[in-house]
């Protein structure tokens, strides 16, 4: 008895995305471990000393992680209301608490020295402030949305402000003068972070992204996608860790992945097998009696296989039609219908269907059957369609409206098709005109009357009897 061939479904080639050196250099995090705070994570902060402690602030709550740990190593809760922002002092130790100068501050970012230090957060016109003197230098007037963030450089003396959905760069060498808007997210800016060579600015929104800048062209270089809103983000003085703290008051962490040098001193700490496991069987040496039993390997089938195996046509085509193979694998319900159509049973499989199935299928042509991958048994299907049901076509309102949008699809997609090759015609005539065409030199053209180049013929060519 021969054995049952399944369906071959085809594999169509993808275009897949650019791979660049962020690209590899931002996908190499593990998993994310996510912890469960008290409330809304409002700030992260990194120590610069080893081993990189960071801390957390959580509703009225500061917790202090270690750089692997997911329980607190320090808990402050010496606060009677929400805690804002960490700000490091140039010493070796931190301030923690809030910030009420000008009108409520929620972030202080600090410049090299000796230039000003900025003040943002709670004002839409933030100033820098020269802090030994206590004075305010500069206030910029561009933003029109209150300032969430503001980081600065570690390559130039440029300054990063977050205002409504724009990360605005400042240069503080001249006096404040905006250099460059970037415009990439949908919602609020609310934090910033820049990797460990400076190279790289690191923005989170309440979009639930967080995007990757090359501080050189600012551009967007890599994506993160998060559940919920960003309302904080941190990045670990070496890039080993990425911190980011929602308003769902989930703090996500993720850590580098090893690289393959320690991940092969790992393994060669890991215990061998004994020697009797590489010796065993070793000597053995096969006789010319011996029988090869050969166990039967148990093929598995998909389902819309095995009814196919049954000759229930219908119900492999319901099955092809389930709500994940059309949204998710449409070239899986493509490849039942050409192996329907094959065996001559595609008709039969289409018929007898009511009317919630009959939507399902017609719904299932609408959004696939412009797609040059799927027309072909698509439009000879909705064929056999129109055939089976033009006697019942008018007495239900939505197969009508379904069948119209889809001759309206079909339209659309010829007229297209007509256009383009009207244009593909006139690129023909353009190409043709454009090539020059190749000029024969006059010496190469041969006489047949015997005159010497450039010599005129006068009067007709004589007759030589012989």
């Amino acid at each position: 008895m021969a054995s049952f061939k399944p369906t071959k479904v085809p594999v169509y080639p993808k275009l897949g995305e650019k791979v660049t050196q962020d690209t590899l250099y931002w996908k190499n995090y593990k998993a994310p471990v996510q912890i469960k705070e008290f409330g809304a994570v409002s700030n992260i902060d990194f120590s610069p000393v080893a081993p990189h402690n960071y801390a957390v602030t959580a509703f009225t709550r500061i917790h202090i992680y270690g750089p692997c740990s997911q329980e607190p190593v320090k808990t402050f809760t010496r606060f009677k209301d929400t805690a804002y922002c960490l700000v490091p002092v140039r010493t070796a130790s931190w301030v923690f608490g809030r910030m009420r100068r000008l009108g409520g501050v929620h972030v202080l970012p600090f410049t090299p020295k000796p230039l000003p230090d900025p003040f943002t957060g709670g004002r839409r016109t933030p100033p820098t402030g020269d802090i030994p003197n206590a004075a305010e230098l500069t206030t910029y007037q561009e933003h029109t949305d209150y300032i969430r963030c503001g980081v600065a450089s570690k390559l130039n003396r440029d300054l990063f402000i977050t205002g409504g959905r724009y990360v605005k760069v400042w240069d503080l060498l001249k006096g404040g003068q905006p250099l460059v808007s970037l415009k990439n997210h949908h919602k609020t800016v609310t934090c910033l972070a820049l990797s460990s060579n400076g190279q790289r600015l690191l923005s989170a929104s309440l979009d639930r992204h967080v995007k990757v800048y090359n501080t050189t062209s600012y551009k967007v270089v890599h994506n993160f996608d998060y559940a919920a809103a960003i309302l904080s983000l941190a990045l670990a003085p070496d890039d080993e860790s990425i911190v980011v703290g929602m308003t769902n008051s989930i703090l996500s962490i993720k850590h580098r992945k090893h690289t393959e040098e320690s991940m092969e001193i790992m393994s060669q700490q890991r215990r061998r097998p004994s020697y009797r496991v590489f010796v065993k069987g070793k000597n053995y040496v096969p006789k010319q009696d011996d029988y090869l039993v050969s166990k039967p390997v148990k093929e598995h089938l998909a389902k819309y296989d095995r009814q196919l195996k049954k000759f229930n046509v219908s119900k492999a085509l319901d099955t092809a039609l389930e709500t994940w193979f059309r949204r998710r694998k449409p070239e899986i319900t493509v490849a039942v219908m050409k192996e329907l159509n094959r065996r001559g049973t595609l008709k039969n499989a289409l018929a007898g269907r009511d009317e919630e199935q009959l939507s399902r299928l017609l719904h299932f042509f609408i959004g696939n059957v412009v797609d040059t991958r799927f027309a072909p048994i698509l439009v000879t299907a909705a064929e056999m369609i129109l055939d089976i049901y033009k006697s019942v076509i008018g007495q239900s309102a939505l197969i009508d409206r379904q069948l119209l949008r889809l001759q309206n699809l079909l339209e659309t997609e010829i007229n297209l098709e007509r256009e383009l090759l009207e244009v593909l015609g006139m690129l023909d005539t353009m190409f043709a005109t454009s090539i020059t065409r190749k000029e024969v030199p006059y010496s190469d053209i041969g006489r047949s009357n015997g005159l010497a180049q450039g010599e005129a013929s006068s009067s007709r060519p004589e007759l030589q009897v012989t």
